[in-house]
C-alpha cells in the first residue's frame, strides 16, 4: 500500500470503529479489513485494540441509561471461555483459518435470524435457553480476540432475545467495555502491542469520537425494524467478507 494512502484510510478506519461502536456493528469489518492490509492480522488486532477502548468509553456514559449490568454479568463466563479458546487459537491457527471460522459463526448467526422470520415462536424460544447464550457469547469471545468482530454477533444474540435497539447498544456498551479492558494485558502479553501502535492509535482517537458521534445521531433517527434489518445485512456481509475474500 502506497504511504501517501495510508494515513486517509487509517482515518477512515477510525471513523468505522466509532461508527460500529454506536450501533452498526457490521461496519466495523471494514476497520478490521483496512488494519489487516495495512499491518497484518495479527498486529493489526494491537493497533485497533486501543481505539475499540476509547470508543467503548464513550459510548458506556452516553448509553448508561440503556439496559443493565444485570443483562451482562451472565454472558462474561462464556465470553471469558470463549477468549482463552481464542488465545491458543492465535498462536496455533493461520490466520485464514482464523478468519473463516469467525465467518462461519456470524453467517450461523444470520440465518438464525431469517429462520426467526419463518418460525419466531421457536427460534425465540431456543434463544432464552442457557446453551444457545453460552454459544453466542463463547463465540463472540473467540471472534474478539482474533479478530476484534465480536459486535455481529453480539447484537445478532441480542436481537433473537427481542431487544429494543437502545437498550441492545446499552448492554453491549457495557459487554465491550469490560472484555476489551482484559484484552489490553492480554495483547501486550502476546506483543501485539507496541510504542509505534500506541502512537498512531493517539492521532486517530479525534476520528473514533467522530464515528460515535455521527452513528449516535443516525441511531437515534433510524426505527426499529429497520435497524434489526441493518444489522442483519451488515452482518452478512462481514460473514461473507471472512469466510470468502
Amino acid at each position: 500500500m502506497e504511504m501517501d494512502w495510508q494515513w486517509p484510510l487509517m482515518i477512515l478506519a477510525a471513523l468505522c470503529i466509532g461508527f460500529s461502536k454506536a450501533g452498526f456493528s457490521g461496519v466495523s469489518l471494514i476497520s478490521v479489513f483496512l488494519f489487516v492490509d495495512m499491518y497484518g492480522a495479527k498486529t493489526s488486532l494491537g493497533v485497533m485494540l486501543p481505539l475499540l477502548i476509547v470508543a467503548d468509553l464513550m459510548l458506556y456514559p452516553a448509553f448508561r441509561k440503556y439496559g443493565s449490568w444485570s443483562q451482562v454479568w451472565p454472558l462474561f463466563l462464556p465470553t471469558g471461555l470463549g477468549m482463552v479458546l481464542a488465545v491458543w487459537i492465535l498462536v496455533e491457527v493461520s490466520d485464514v483459518l482464523m478468519r473463516q471460522l469467525i465467518g462461519v459463526v456470524i453467517l450461523i448467526m444470520v440465518l438464525l435470524q431469517f429462520a426467526r422470520a419463518r418460525w419466531k415462536a421457536e427460534v425465540e424460544g431456543m434463544a432464552q435457553s442457557p446453551v444457545f447464550a453460552y454459544f453466542c457469547a463463547g463465540s463472540g469471545g473467540v471472534a474478539t480476540v482474533l479478530a476484534n468482530a465480536a459486535g455481529p454477533i453480539t447484537q445478532l444474540f441480542l436481537l433473537s432475545r427481542k431487544m429494543e435497539k437502545m437498550e441492545l447498544i446499552g448492554v453491549g456498551a457495557r459487554l465491550f467495555l469490560v472484555v476489551n479492558l482484559v484484552k489490553l494485558p492480554l495483547n501486550a502479553k502476546l506483543n501485539l502491542m507496541s510504542a509505534e501502535t500506541l502512537k498512531t492509535g493517539l492521532i486517530l482517537v479525534p476520528f473514533v469520537a467522530i464515528g460515535v458521534f455521527f452513528g449516535r445521531s443516525l441511531l437515534q433517527k433510524v426505527p426499529q425494524l429497520l435497524f434489526e434489518w441493518m444489522v442483519v445485512c451488515f452482518a452478512l456481509f462481514a460473514g461473507i467478507r471472512l469466510l470468502f475474500f
